[in-house]
């Protein structure tokens, strides 16, 4: 099957779906319900044998699928580089650190210098809190990690979508 990475994702997410799905149809068709009279007789009511047995199957192979497709894209994530010679997987990485770096630099550009008027019974001041760093130097950072994370992310787009055969 020829694919790229985009696509591959789709099909596992996809599968993934499916293999949830199964897993709950499992549960719901694990028992045969039966009712035994005293006299020893015994009546089926609900017997889901052979719904059980056909989602285990879906089950295992779903999970085989899985397992395949997900492995391809570990290997193809640390077999693509980009221009910059990181592989894909490694950017990846870096990605997800930078985006939480830049959270936190964006959660500092929330706060604000603040002067707060305390009055007690024999006194009164003022209780002053100043920010610790340069908020113009913490939005330039945040736009300098946005601009690498897209540049990052549009690379990794580009390689993810290269055809290859599964």
């Amino acid at each position: 099957m020829k694919t790229n990475l985009t696509n591959l994702m789709s099909i596992v997410s996809e599968e993934e779906r499916k293999f949830s799905n199964y897993g709950y149809s499992l549960r719901n068709y694990a028992y045969t319900t039966s009712i035994q009279e005293l006299s020893g007789n015994v009546n089926i009511t609900e017997d889901y044998k052979k719904d059980f047995d056909n989602y285990y199957k879906e089950l295992k192979e779903s999970q085989e699928k899985i397992i395949k497709y997900k492995k391809t894209i570990y290997e193809r994530n640390n077999q693509f580089t980009l221009p910059d010679g990181r592989t894909i997987q490694e950017a990846i990485v870096e990605n997800s650190i930078l985006r939480k770096v830049k959270s936190y630099y964006e959660n500092l550009l929330e706060k604000r210098n603040s002067k707060q008027r305390v009055t007690e019974v024999n006194n009164s001041y003022f209780l002053c809190r100043t920010l610790n760093y340069s908020v113009e130097e913490i939005q330039k950072k945040c736009n300098e990690l946005e601009e690498k994370i897209q540049s990052t992310d549009f690379e990794i787009s580009k390689l993810n979508s290269q055809v290859f055969e599964i």
